[in-house]
């Protein structure tokens, strides 16, 4: 394995932490197949230590594949997409961050914001019901999941009051039409609401073509969410599984540290 590569002289710690632990993150989807291209994106805030209390956001650069980010290549910008750090040749999806920011801005606690299109998100997104209460994975996600309504690409700044508006205080969220997305107050708890509707959305895609499934009751669906302790900080809040994943990614390649 190669060396972790250490921050610049001008580079806070902090920030080359978060690089790390966001890198890490873009292999580890890579390695899950919840890619889109070079298209899709996860965001982290970086912390007051870093910024002083300023909105400073880090995102892949825009061209480069999920398995080709690296911490030192992860790009720095505000609340409005603008780049921070002149010295990184790659451009920002101006559509990538319209989601992101508005939630980043407006949601309190939203350190890391998600976003994918993988088949089973978005062929979930695109039925009727949405999310069927009728398994393991979607009975511990009882009223943690919102919907919002298909506007087109994520371009223009007027839809996201609309989009706070779907979100409201749930941390996961399925785009009509378009995909899954997820935010929470740290990129492993992130990791793993997202990792839970994936695997929801896989097992009803599964499911569907077997016949009329059956329907978790509402009462247990809300004891089941009550009783995963995948969310709870007790047990790691996603810290542990996501360590997990990282280490196999470290094990196939480590690039990401550079």
């Amino acid at each position: 394995m190669s060396a972790v590569l250490q921050p610049s002289a001008r580079m806070h710690p902090d920030e080359w932490a978060a690089r790390l632990q966001l890198a890490a993150c873009y292999r580890v989807f890579d390695l899950l197949g919840w890619t889109e291209m070079i298209y899709n994106h996860v965001t982290v805030r970086l912390p007051d230590s870093v910024t002083g209390g300023a909105k400073q956001f880090l995102i892949n650069p825009f061209g480069l594949h999920y398995s080709e980010v690296t911490a030192s290549n992860l790009l720095k910008i505000d609340i409005q997409g603008n780049k921070l750090d002149a010295d990184n040749p790659w451009p920002v999806n101006p559509a990538g961050f319209t989601i992101h920011g508005a939630i980043h801005d407006h949601v309190d606690g939203a350190h890391c914001v998600m976003h994918t299109h993988t088949t089973a998100g978005v062929a979930v997104a695109c039925t009727e019901g949405g999310l069927a209460q009728n398994n393991f994975y979607s009975a511990q996600l009882h009223d943690m999941v919102a919907y919002h309504d298909f506007e087109g690409i994520t371009i223009h700044a007027d839809e996201a009051p609309r989009l706070l508006a779907s979100l409201g205080r749930k941390p996961l969220m399925i785009l009509r039409n378009h995909g899954l997305l997820a935010c929470g107050p740290t990129l492993p708890l992130t990791f793993v609401r997202l990792w839970t509707l994936q695997r929801a959305c896989e097992i009803q895609m599964a499911q569907a073509t077997l016949g009329k499934a059956i329907p978790v009751p509402e009462a247990v669906a809300r004891k089941t969410t009550q009783d995963s302790f995948q969310f709870d900080a007790r047990f790691g809040a996603g810290q542990d599984v996501f360590d997990a994943l990282v280490r196999r990614v470290d094990r196939l390649d480590d690039s990401y540290k550079q």
